[in-house]
């Protein structure tokens, strides 16, 4: 069945073309589209529209809908193009007359809109609580190991002292920049498109501030073709806080898989969270990790994919919208899958002590030599040589008396600090 059909059937082969694996897509979309069109209806009684019997009839079998898609019995049949077509034939079968005025000052495209906006509030606020999971697990090892010793690196050469305290708690301060751009995408998907129909609105007198506050939207979508030109826009913004968080994965996956190594030896993960090789009996391998950063790489074309796909059209609706969700919904649940996977692992992660104290480590503290020549009095400069020279000449003796004390140094992590600052930045979706 399709919404638009009369009297001439469309080739099987264009339509197989047409529709892709819209269908298995949209049942991401369904409770969506039930919830808009229950606002929807409602509106309509409201403003005399829709007989007050049949908004009555058309709230139950909604309802009944939508309880079969959370029980996760919907599906979407081959002869419907996509979960509009199959509500809107679902509702006539089960009401009858009803069911077919369902759609009145209704289009497709505005209906596919109001879903999106939704779906995209909630895995809004579903990926922050993942986050949030990530961001407590790599404070409360940042705690734990605030005073416990690792290098620090540039250019990947050991540079200067740093800690576990300091990476863990680097890593969840970054997630606050992240937030960012979830709060970002979480404004451009709190504003109501439904009433916008084709594009153009419609000469019908709705009223679209009821199905903004009834859909719990903070505000309209007023212009209907600022309403259509949001398809892409707010694909978009989800595209790149994705890209986002995934970065920021990405490194936190690169970092460990380098300190697993024997060649660093910082951490370790219990045997069971690794994996072996068929020849090698002595490989604990990180896959878990690198298979997060392999996604994560993936993740951070999103933007991009999504950004070709928009470019180069002019306002109005296009079919080729329709393929923004093959790329959207994929990524979007392998990022879930990812951020899972990171908070698991760091549950049981295991860091290994003493690791300042080996002698390989020594150059490491050379700008503590530094410093303390200052604060006795030598120019920065002279100090700054005098211990290049000891270092050339093998007279170097490491100062391993650390004493850093400004915010944000290994002697001061400010966590409350950060902890304030992740709960600033997640105060509008809470």
């Amino acid at each position: 069945m399709k919404l638009w059909q009369k009297d001439i059937s469309v080739s099987e082969k264009i339509e197989q073309f047409t529709v892709g694996n819209d269908r298995e897509l949209d049942l991401q979309l369904a409770r969506y589209d039930v919830q808009g069109s229950m606002a929807h209806a409602n509106m309509l009684a409201q403003v005399g529209l829709l007989p007050a019997e049949d908004n009555a009839a058309l709230q139950a079998g909604l309802k009944e809908l939508l309880g079969q898609i959370e029980a996760g019995e919907f599906e979407i049949e081959p002869q419907f193009e996509d979960v509009h077509s199959k509500v809107e034939f679902w509702l006539t079968e089960k009401v009858g007359e009803a069911g077919k005025k369902i759609h009145t000052a209704r289009s497709r495209n505005d209906q596919v809109l109001v879903d999106l906006h939704l779906w995209a509030r909630d895995q809004v606020k579903e990926t922050l609580t993942e986050m949030g999971r990530l961001f407590d697990r790599l404070m409360a090892l940042a705690e734990e190991h605030a005073d416990q010793g690792m290098p620090g690196y540039t250019h990947m050469q050991v540079a200067m002292p740093s800690s576990f305290g300091l990476w863990f708690s680097a890593y969840a301060e970054t997630l606050i920049d992240d937030v960012l751009l979830w709060q970002a995408a979480y404004g451009t998907a709190n504003q109501n498109p439904l009433g916008s129909a084709a594009g153009y609105g419609s000469n019908f007198p709705i009223d679209r501030e009821q199905t903004t506050q009834e859909l719990g939207f903070a505000t309209l979508r007023y212009n209907v073709v600022a309403a259509q030109m949001s398809r892409g826009r707010l694909e978009k913004a989800m595209g790149f806080a994705i890209s986002s968080v995934a970065a920021t994965l990405n490194k936190l996956a690169t970092d460990i898989c380098l300190y697993m190594g024997q060649d660093f030896g910082f951490i370790t993960f219990p045997d069971h969270l690794t994996t072996g090789s068929s020849i090698m009996p002595h490989k604990k391998n990180p896959d878990v990790w690198e298979l997060i950063r392999g996604q994560t790489n993936r993740l951070q074309a999103v933007p991009n994919e999504l950004s070709l796909m928009t470019t180069n059209q002019p306002s109005g609706y296009h079919r080729d919208y329709q393929l923004l969700k093959d790329v959207l919904f994929p990524a979007i649940t392998r990022l879930h899958s990812c951020l899972d996977l990171a908070t698991y692992m760091l549950e049981h992660i295991e860091v290994r002590g003493g690791l300042l104290d080996k002698e390989k480590y020594d150059l490491l503290f050379t700008v503590e030599v530094v410093n303390a020549k200052v604060v006795a009095g030598v120019p920065f400069r002279d100090a700054y040589r005098e211990v290049g020279a000891a270092v050339e000449s093998g007279t170097y003796q490491p100062n391993r008396n650390l004493n850093h004390t400004h915010q944000g140094s290994l002697g001061n992590l400010c966590l409350p600090e950060i902890r304030q600052k992740w709960d600033r930045a997640t105060i509008n979706t809470n």
